[in-house]
């Protein structure tokens, strides 16, 4: 039996007050559904320069700050092949400026728990953003 292809990837959940900023997603996985700006890690390139990069390119945003904050593995299939992400979430501070959808980014946007709850959100994006805001309470 082959062995599946785990695909590095990193996500940032970035905190505005008492708002986290979700991407709808445009392209698989997770396509229509909203989480945190993210995507693959590229060869050469550590998880903390991934993630920086991913958020700049999908919604404009620079990160301050970047903190390991939770990995999760999502089993899902690539062009008919199994495969699992092996997710790094981080936690960074948020250093000004509006978001714009980019790249594969449908939407951008800081949203409450909430807004968030009525939304399209992927389950792991909606457990972090929970632990996230209720951190402060």
């Amino acid at each position: 039996m082959a062995q599946k292809l785990i695909i590095p990837a990193v996500s940032v959940a970035l905190r505005r007050g008492d708002r986290i900023l979700l991407v709808k997603r445009g392209h698989a996985p997770s396509f229509g559904e909203y989480a945190f700006p993210g995507g693959r890690v590229e060869p050469g390139e550590s998880e903390e320069q991934a993630a920086a990069r991913e958020l700049r390119e999908e919604t404009g945003l620079e990160v301050c700050n970047l903190t390991p904050l939770r990995q999760f593995t999502i089993e899902t299939l690539r062009d008919g092949i199994a495969v699992a992400y092996r997710l790094q979430v981080f936690s960074g501070d948020d250093c000004g400026g509006e978001p714009l959808a980019a790249t594969d980014a449908a939407e951008a946007g800081f949203f409450t728990l909430g807004q968030m709850k009525t939304m399209p959100v992927t389950a792991s994006t909606l457990e972090v953003a929970a632990k996230l805001l209720a951190d402060d309470n």
